[in-house]
């Protein structure tokens, strides 16, 4: 599994305890940046990770703000795309099993960094279950076609 991993500022601390996880497991990922904890604009990073998720470069991504509320709204802008907002680890298990979720995001100013791992453990251990969900994701699929002309 490849991951595309992003954040801002406000997400930065989390983010790094996310790639010391994903190495520590043998999970390959590339880091989209920011690099350190000078104010850059989220959108930015959320953009980079959603088209490389989206290009099928990577599995999935994750991506980390204050309150993994930005980067979810900018994520999922991307046609393809459903980054999924998880505060805890049921959320991140439907978000996988029903929901197909291909991006995750988190808040670091919402969710202590021993949880937000549990979650990305979770959530990257799940797999989608198809069945009735299948028809509910490609609904949503058939939204984004309705806007994206």
């Amino acid at each position: 599994m490849k991951i595309a991993l992003g954040s801002d500022h406000g997400g930065f601390e989390l983010k790094e305890k996310i790639k010391k996880y994903l190495e520590e497991r043998g999970i390959s990922y590339h880091d989209f940046g920011t690099y350190n904890q000078e104010s850059v604009d989220y959108p930015d990073f959320a953009l980079q990770v959603a088209e490389a998720v989206r290009a099928g470069q990577y599995d999935r991504g994750i991506l980390v703000c204050g309150t993994g509320i930005g980067v979810s709204i900018a994520a999922n802008k991307v046609p393809g795309v459903r980054a999924a907002l998880c505060h805890d680890v049921f959320s991140a298990k439907a978000s996988r099993e029903h929901n197909d979720a291909n991006i995750l995001t988190l808040g670091q100013r919402v969710v202590g960094p021993g949880l937000a791992l549990e979650i990305v453990r979770v959530w990257l251990e799940s797999e989608f279950t198809g069945g009735r969900h299948e028809r509910r994701v490609r609904k949503i699929t058939s939204i984004e076609q309705k806007y994206n002309l």
